[in-house]
């Protein structure tokens, strides 16, 4: 009798499932959550007196405290009433956050420091498993960030489907959370130095940025200049304001404060491209070198034996 084939998408699904159920419900826990993981995975690295960088762990604290911040102080309450709260929720959560919790190494920092016994082995085959997975490497392919800008912009906001999922109940803490891990994965490969099933070109990446950076404008320049309200849900606002400034100052945020951290991506990827080609360059000269060296050294072996002769 055949086994039935293993999917890493079902447990992918299921978790994320359970994962927007659970950051509805409790979304300052989760944010605490991450956090207590981290510090637990960082002081067992130092206790060990293994090296693990300050920079890292206060990177990734900063994008915890970053999350526990847009989601209380009564922001998640002024988004229901205002699509510009809506989208500064989004673009944090979305562009902002997941560049801080990626250069804090949490993938490099759970291989390091996960105990290699009990619970400790189950987190590191699974670990191990995603490194090798046909899906996470598909996840991770740079067509995936295109399309999540996509989706999370022009198709949900152009469309008006917002509205829909800001009357479900708990449907705007749900987006939240996907919007969250969308970021994450779609920023995993332009940003992680951590091992990867898929690493793109630097050209890949420039490509992706510079996309994303024109789906931005794009969509910007469309709250900006329409001077109708787009979304059913923000019409008619409980604060009395006015929706047409509501949504061009959404507008000018996403022109603003979301392409901001695509340029820092752009220069940090092109800084990057270059320091490899100089590397890659210098590599080269030195095999060059050598082999000029080795030549050099047969023929003055040769010069010898003939004046000896």
């Amino acid at each position: 009798m055949d086994r039935p084939s293993y999917s890493p998408a079902m447990p992918f699904l299921i978790g994320l499932t359970l994962g927007a159920l659970w950051f509805a419900l409790f979304p300052t826990l989760a944010a605490l959550l991450l956090a207590a993981l981290y510090l637990r995975g960082a002081i067992r690295m130092w206790r060990r007196r293994r090296r693990w960088a300050i920079a890292r762990t206060a990177s990734f604290l900063i994008g915890c405290a970053l999350i526990f911040a847009v989601t209380t102080f009564g922001v998640n309450r002024l988004a229901t009433e205002s699509i510009t709260a809506l989208v500064f929720q989004q673009i944090t959560l979305l562009t902002v956050v997941p560049p801080l919790l990626i250069a804090g190494s949490p993938g490099r920092l759970l291989l390091h420091s996960t105990p290699h016994t009990g619970l400790g082995r189950l987190v590191l085959r699974a670990a191990h498993a995603g490194l090798r997975s046909p899906f996470w490497s598909a996840a991770l392919h740079p067509v995936v960030a295109i399309v999540t800008a996509m989706v999370l912009y022009p198709v949900l906001y152009l469309t008006d489907a917002i509205s829909v999922v800001m009357r479900v109940p708990f449907g705007h803490d749900a987006l939240l959370f996907i919007v969250l891990v969308l970021g994450v994965v779609a920023a995993t490969p332009l940003w992680s130095s951590d091992p990867l099933p898929r690493v793109p070109s630097f050209a890949a990446r420039f490509v992706d940025i510079a996309v994303e950076i024109q789906i931005h404008a794009v969509f910007g320049l469309i709250l900006l200049r329409t001077s109708t309200p787009l979304f059913s849900a923000y019409a008619n606002p409980a604060g009395g304001h006015d929706p047409i400034l509501d949504q061009a100052i959404a507008g000018a945020l996403v022109w603003t404060y979301a392409e901001l951290p695509l340029f820092v991506v752009l220069i940090v990827c092109l800084s990057r491209w270059r320091a490899r080609e100089v590397r890659t360059s210098r590599q080269r000269q030195k095999v060059e070198d050598a082999e000029l060296d080795s030549y050099n050294e047969y023929l003055a072996s040769l010069s010898r034996g003939r004046n000896r002769s």
